[in-house]
């Protein structure tokens, strides 16, 4: 008798470990990272400047006069409500056209599409020097309208402004306060739009080998979407289908697996 409910008892617990096993193996990040070994990662080379993008571009010199020219103005814009209105300013942008070009005081047109900040800053900077504008040139170049949107299954969807021209999937991800429990780890799609092409990559969070996928490094105006798993497409299904038929199913499935438990239980 009581070798008997033992075994019950042990296949019962088998049971559980096992679904429990089973749904770790789905949400689990990384699932494969051995702690003893160290993964590559290719060099982060930065985000290319595209048409649309609005550049913050900063000359200083110890002669503020000097650099003064090429500094645009200061804007002044409200925030919060109408009744309690405050004010804040912030610097204008050059926009970049659908040339990928930007007018640049002195210098005209520049060509700036298919550049890094960085290859940019060098580039103003040299034709200052060299053509003895201002010889002991700073110039500091930032991104004023980097964003990247993550939708789906997380905890806060939404548009993101991204201060610095490095951000990761992972980061992204933890700005929307992570996946919730119905997203699927490993069906992560991320969309993305250069020179008027639109390119998807998949990616699975399941596993260390997305950190070599191409949408490792997120580029301005990505967008992430998280997927729903099974379960949760599946219950949306049933929420939208009113015919009788289906609450009847699921009626008898419920009875059914209810009488199988009170079965198990009495057995015991």
């Amino acid at each position: 008798m009581f070798e008997k409910m033992n075994n019950k008892l042990v296949f019962l617990v088998l049971i559980c470990v096992l679904v429990s096993c089973n749904t770790s193996k789905k949400i689990v990040y990384m699932q494969d990272a051995d702690p003893n070994l160290k993964d590559s990662i290719a060099v982060y080379q930065g985000i290319v400047i595209q048409p649309k993008d609005i550049l913050s571009i900063v000359v200083s010199s110890k002669e503020p006069s000097a650099a003064m020219v090429y500094n645009l103005p200061m804007s002044t814009y409200q925030t919060g409500s109408t009744n309690v209105a405050s004010y804040s300013q912030r610097l204008l942008g050059y926009t970049v056209d659908m040339e990928g070009e930007i007018d640049y005081p002195a210098f005209g047109k520049l060509k700036v599409e298919g550049l890094t900040r960085d290859q940019l800053t060098t580039m103003i900077k040299k034709k200052l020097v060299d053509d003895d504008i201002i010889r002991d040139a700073i110039v500091t170049i930032e991104f004023m309208n980097f964003k990247i949107s993550v939708l789906g299954e997380v905890s806060a969807p939404g548009t993101y402004n991204i201060e610095t021209d490095r951000i990761t999937i992972l980061e992204a991800l933890g700005r929307a306060r992570d996946l919730n429990i119905y997203g699927r780890r490993d069906n992560i799609l991320v969309t993305r739009e250069q020179n008027g092409i639109i390119t998807r990559y998949r990616v699975d969070l399941r596993s260390t080998d997305f950190i070599n996928s191409p949408a490792y490094y997120l580029q301005q105006n990505d967008v992430v979407y998280v997927s729903p798993n099974n379960t949760f497409a599946a219950r949306s299904n049933i929420n939208e289908n009113k015919s009788a038929h289906v609450y009847i199913s699921i009626a008898s499935f419920i009875f059914g697996l209810t009488t199988t438990v009170l079965t198990i239980v009495k057995s015991l």
